[in-house]
């Protein structure tokens, strides 16, 4: 017996499957889900953050969270970058190992420097 999805009002695909669901704990505390379908199946596989409800009924649902859209750099140096969010505004992120931390305020001085230069040249340019 092979059970298709089919599209509901919201436009995303449901499907009902008879199986057989293992819930367990490792040993570092994180819980986790194995399902064996009792029936043939044709899906598109996918991997993905999801979201795992489970009732007191024995239902479980499980809803795939959305995607992070990431903000893509526009410019960078060696531990920081500058990019343009998605909502309108410029973030300048730094990043250094803890064992450097005595060189700390003069590389974030000389980084957002060259940041800011290469930034005004930039707007210059257009």
């Amino acid at each position: 017996m092979k059970t298709k999805s089919n599209k509901n009002r919201t436009n995303e695909s449901e499907m009902t499957l008879n199986g057989m669901m293992t819930f367990g704990e490792c040993e570092n505390g994180q819980r986790f889900a194995d399902f064996e379908c009792c029936e043939e199946v044709e899906m598109e596989p996918f991997v993905g953050d999801c979201k795992v409800q489970v009732m007191r009924d024995g239902n479980v649902y499980i809803t795939e969270r959305p995607k992070r859209i990431r903000n893509r750099a526009l410019l960078r140096d060696d531990n920081s970058s500058l990019s343009l969010g998605q909502n309108g505004r410029f973030y300048f992120v730094f990043s250094m190992p803890a064992a450097e931390l005595d060189k700390l305020p003069a590389q974030l001085v000389r980084q957002a420097s060259a940041i800011a230069g290469k930034f005004m040249r930039l707007i210059m340019e257009d």
